[in-house]
């Protein structure tokens, strides 16, 4: 046998050798590939072949094989083999722990990772009832040197990782191995940090790096078994553990695993009262220790992780110290939280943005705490030195800059970041002027004067933008941190203080520095506007300075530049025409109808329609429907008599006229006379679009009831007594709506290929979708607009059967036909493509995800008492307002589509889905919708169409095999996920259990299932069809059915293919026995003395 062991180890070597020679063959390596799993699978050599191959004479890649090869046998061969042999691997495994490896510091990691678990699969399967002295020989292991140490610590690190981690075992054997761990875990942990003392010493003495290595381990082990071990472990010994850690986080060789260890710790929920020792962190000795390690600015990036982990230390100790401090639990404010403070401050100054970010929700959370909150006063400068946006990663301007590029990938990914930063340092700013609102308002005007008083400084922009500043330039960066700052402090002043009190004298001063201040750089502007739209509320306690704020803002919407920037003009432009409107609708009453077009010639069509919106906010408050309508009527006369003319009607309602208006079948020739009339068309059209949209958006009735029957709003009441409301805009947009819908239709037919082919060269990609849609779709978009949505949330009742029933049938019918195309060219699609071909077949599938969901939304709104949202843009945005506002609506129909409701849906139909039901073919559309979805490839929509649609609909039908079929085939596909297989699971007992006794054929279904187990199912069959029969709970018979359609359920592709590893239960843990009671010679329980007829006996 010997001989032939060293001929097969000969062959495998060989074979192994081939696999990993980069020189070798494809051919040859699929060969080698397949000799050696053949040899694992198969052959009867296993063990002493595995055991040669790992000898520590071979190379690293035999020996990882030929312990590969033994935990494959342990694996998948444990069950079939005899006691003896099973006791012989064991011993040769543990042999090969006590002296199978090189020296530690010499030894390949992998080969200790597979040693520790080849060792661990044993465990999993003998520990503890046939191996129940695994742990001393363990800890009589470490006895043998640091490379033992280091395999038992790796041992345990991973046996935890399973059992408790991954739970990769059955229920019973994991519970047997967690409960006998937590029996012995004070001894495991005991063990385990005296072999980091004893370890820890040695290094500190002698500096071999052995030691440390042995520590590491022992810390990454500790971290693995802290996660979920009760807290009386962590915190014994007064807290020995942790004052160790803190003691560690000195010697830069351990103080990432140490720091790590302690934030899995203090980052543990549970009692309050077992969490009352960590408090014992804020003692001297590790605040002091823990205030050292923040101090450090390097960029190194292992010095810089444990940077990151030491600043969640500290913030996960601020969150146990706001939940201990004022809770049922005595605990006092330590006296040393001025130091912990001083810690946390380190990291809030660090040049690193992140470490600063880090630290804001812990400022937040000690701000908001009733005995913890200190002065926010102090704090003020601290959040004013956060503001300015430095530190991109592509510059070096700042010291922030070189931390930057450790954390971000980009200057996109770092302004996305920087965003939720200063979000968050805006919440933390609020909250310190909440309470001292006067001290911050001080505060922000100093810093408003000092930006007004200093002078431009572009810094490298000079070059590159005409001597104007850029988004980095210093001065930009400042005034937009200042600008940020004044709108946190004024939004907060008015909550807070009461009128009487508020800086109105000085903050008009401020005011008019600010309306003195003259700049033609855009960037500068654009953050003076935005101050002075701030400090607008202070104008209504001094209503003279308006006509000054107002000539302001119309100054920057008709600002202009000798020099073509385009983009920042007309951001200027737009943030002031936003700032008219913000103030038109914050306090219409406030502004006289006063605002007219004196500079017509200079502003452009969007300028012109956001000047409309403020004036029809305005004239809201005229609260006077004849009134109302007059000016309405008058400010829309020209966009009226445009839309509706007969050249307009013309281009709206023929695609070659539109394109030809719109110049997208010509060439882009800025010089031609044809351009210039496109680009005059193309103005003329957004401007009527975006006009209508305007005046429908914000012409509304007054919110009282009694002021809109006053002012002729009101028109009549429904059944219920509701108002019936009418909007001082309907009748001209009625004038409107022929030639929108008309444009609608002729929009959707340019994507036809007939009117595709008339696009010039120039505007041929005008249909493609932009790289950013792109990455919106693929990363951010959760919805696609669905216009019938809000259709059917606005459509009164009255009119259910002659507008919605007519549109939703043929609606839903076609959509499920040309979904499912879709849906099946998904499904039949492979891998083998380009990169390109790849990212448009994802963007495709995500498109078609969203509209499927959309839709079936919609299908469900329309049966059930779900409350859905709603998105708007563009013209699609002019009928969702329409469809909400100009609609004669019950108010009550309006309440219910602005409130979500977060009520569970109940299975009552809606009187839509009631009215839908009447209609045969509709209802069959919706049913071969719902039913069909159920196996295309979307979990989500699996999940909420057969929890939410399908029994609804199914209870109401006859024809139910294909319908069950459905269900089942949706087990087929999405049976791996268990959300959607629990949901399908209950559908089809659903069915089942109630359309059974009617329909014969079902069983005939079940009947083709896969290994079925036919005695079952007739059993279950008995069970539900006579009425005799005895019956069982609901969880049982739940169980029953699931374990019937066993067979349907489909595996994930990662798992289609796995070989199954199967680790059989050992006998039952020892339990004490109850004690028995004999009840007839048991004491007398007082039952006979209840009988008695002396009452005295009782």
């Amino acid at each position: 046998m010997a001989n032939q062991v060293a001929a097969m180890c000969d062959q495998l070597m060989k074979a192994v050798n081939v696999m990993m020679d980069a020189e070798s063959s494809q051919i040859y390596r699929l060969e080698a590939l397949k000799f050696c799993e053949e040899f694992k699978e198969s052959n009867s050599l296993c063990v002493p072949c595995g055991l040669q191959l790992a000898n520590k004479a071979q190379p690293a890649v035999v020996r990882h094989f030929g312990l590969q090869v033994l935990e494959h046998v342990i694996k998948f061969r444990w069950n079939n083999m005899q006691q003896q042999e099973k006791l012989h691997l064991k011993e040769c495994a543990m042999q090969l722990l006590l002296d199978g490896t090189h020296s530690i510091l010499e030894e390949e990691s992998h080969i200790k990772d597979v040693l520790s678990r080849i060792i661990v699969e044993m465990i999993k399967r003998e520990w503890p009832q046939h191996w129940p002295h695994m742990l001393k020989e363990m800890e009589d292991l470490t006895s043998q040197g640091e490379a033992q140490t280091e395999l038992v610590m790796l041992i345990l690190l991973r046996l935890a990782e399973d059992v408790i981690t991954f739970q990769t075992l059955p229920t019973q054997r994991r519970r047997d191995i967690q409960q006998t761990l937590t029996q012995n875990m004070e001894n495991i942990f005991g063990f385990m940090i005296a072999v980091l003392k004893v370890k820890v010493e040695d290094y500190l003495n002698v500096r071999k790096h052995a030691h440390c290595r042995v520590a590491v381990a022992t810390l990454n082990t500790l971290a693995g078994y802290i996660d979920w071990v009760s807290l009386v472990h962590i915190t014994a010994g007064n807290c020995h553990l942790l004052e160790i850690l803190c003691l560690l986080m000195a010697e830069p060789e351990l103080q990432l695993e140490a720091v790590e260890c302690l934030l899995i710790a203090l980052s543990r929920k549970g009692k309050l009262e077992e969490r009352k020792p960590f408090m014992l962190l804020f003692d001297d000795t590790a605040i002091c220790y823990i205030q050292a390690a923040a101090q450090a600015v390097e960029v190194v990036e292992r010095r810089y992780i444990f940077l990151k982990r030491l600043c969640q230390v500290l913030c996960a100790l601020g969150g146990q110290l706001c939940q201990l401090v004022g809770s049922d639990v005595d605990v006092e404010v330590p006296a040393n939280l001025g130091k912990y403070m001083e810690a946390l401050l380190a990291f809030t100054t660090h040049s690193s943005q992140f470490l600063k970010s880090s630290t804001l929700p812990t400022w937040g959370a000690l701000f908001r705490h009733e005995t913890l909150s200190k002065d926010p006063k102090k704090m003020l400068p601290l959040v004013w030195s956060l503001a300015p946006q430095t530190g991109f990663p592509s510059r070096n301007d700042s010291p922030s800059c070189e931390y930057s590029r450790v954390d971000f990938d980009s200057d996109e990914d770092f302004n996305s970041f920087f965003n939720s930063f200063r979000a968050q340092q805006g919440e933390v700013l609020r909250i310190a002027c909440r309470a001292v609102p006067l001290e911050a308002f001080q505060i922000a005007a100093e810093w408003l004067q000092f930006q007004i008083t200093s002078p431009i400084d572009t810094g490298d922009a000079t070059s590159t933008t005409g001597g104007l500043c850029s988004l980095l330039s210093p001065s930009v960066v400042q005034w937009d941190a200042m600008t940020v700052f004044m709108e946190c402090v004024v939004s907060q002043i008015f909550k807070t203080l009461e009128e009487e009190k508020l800086p109105i004298d000085q903050s008009m001063e401020l005011l008019q520095a600010v309306l003195n201040y003259d700049t033609k750089d855009p960037l500068i502007l654009s953050c003076v506007l935005t101050n002075v739209s701030a400090l607008f509320p202070f104008v209504i306690h001094r209503p003279h300075f308006l006509p000054q704020v107002l000539s302001k803002l119309f100054q920057a919407i008709t600002f202009e530049l000798d020099q073509e920037i385009k983009v920042t003009v007309k951001n200027v432009r737009r943030h002031a025409s936003s700032a008219i409107i913000k103030i038109c609708r914050d306090y219409p009453q406030f502004i006289l109808v006063g605002i007219l077009f004196a500079s017509e010639a200079t502003l452009t069509h969007m300028e012109k329609c956001c000047l409309m919106e403020a004036l029809v906010l305005i004239s809201n408050q005229f609260k006077d429907f004849a009134k109302q309508k007059a000016f309405l009527d008058e400010l829309m006369e020209s966009v009226v008599a445009d839309w509706t003319s007969e050249e307009m009607r013309h281009v709206l309602w023929d695609p070659v006229a539109l394109l030809s208006f719109v110049g997208a079948d010509q060439m882009a020739d800025d010089q031609s006379k044809d351009a210039d009339r496109a680009s005059l068309n193309r103005g003329r059209l957004s401007f009527c679009l975006y006009a209508m949209l305007g005046v429908v958006k914000r012409a509304r009735w007054p919110a009282d009831l009694e002021e809109a029957k006053a002012g002729g709003f009101v028109v009549g009441c429904t059944p219920t007594g509701a108002p019936i409301y009418r909007n001082p805009c309907t009748a001209q947009f009625l004038l409107l709506l022929p030639n929108l819908l008309a444009l609608v239709r002729t929009h959707n037919s340019l994507f036809l290929p007939e009117n595709t082919a008339r696009l010039s060269e120039d505007f041929c990609r005008a249909h493609d979708v932009m790289d950013a849609e792109k990455s919106m779709v693929l990363v951010s978009l959760t919805r696609v607009r669905l216009f019938l949505r809000q259709l059917v949330v606005s459509c009164p009742p009255d009119y259910y059967e002659t507008v919605l029933c007519p549109l939703l049938g043929p609606v839903f019918g076609y959509m499920m036909q040309r979904l499912n195309v879709k849906w099946q060219v998904i499904n039949q699609r492979t891998s083998m493509n380009q990169e390109s071909q790849v990212t448009q077949e994802m963007l495709e599938e995500q498109l078609v995800r969203l509209l499927t969901r959309e839709l079936l939304d919609l299908l469900s709104k329309s049966l059930r008492h779900i409350e859905l949202f709603t998105a708007g843009h563009f013209w699609f945005d002019l009928f969702l307002f329409v469809c909400s506002k100009l609609a004669v609506i019950e108010e009550e129909m309006m309440d219910s589509t602005q409130t979500p409701s977060t009520a569970q849906p109940t299975e009552e139909l809606t009187e839509l889905g009631k009215c839908l039901m009447k209609h045969e073919n509709i209802y069959m559309s919706l049913l071969t919708l719902s039913f069909t979805s159920l196996s295309w490839k979307d979990a989500t929509n699996c999940h909420r169409t057969a929890s939410m649609v399908c029994w609804t609909l199914l209870r109401q039908v006859a024809p139910v095999t294909w319908f069950y079929t459905s269900v089942l085939r949706g087990l087929q596909v999405h049976g791996q996920h268990e959300v959607c297989n629990s949901t399908l699971s209950l559908l089809a007992m659903l069915i089942y259990e109630n359309l059974r006794p009617r329909y014969v054929e079902l069983h005939a279904v079940m009947m083709q299932i896969p290994n079925i187990n036919v005695e079952a199912l007739d059993q279950f069959d008995h069970r539900l069809l006579d009425p005799n029969a005895q019956k069982v709970g609901d969880k049982k018979r739940k169980d029953q059915f699931k374990k019937l359609i066993a067979g349907t359920v489909g595996k994930a592709l990662c798992q289609q293919f796995r070989k199954e590893v199967h680790i059989r239960n050992l006998p039952s843990l020892f339990k004490k026995p109850k004690p028995e009671k004999e009840v007839l010679s048991s004491e007398d329980l007082g039952l006979t003395a209840l009988f008695s007829p002396n009452a005295d006996a009782l």
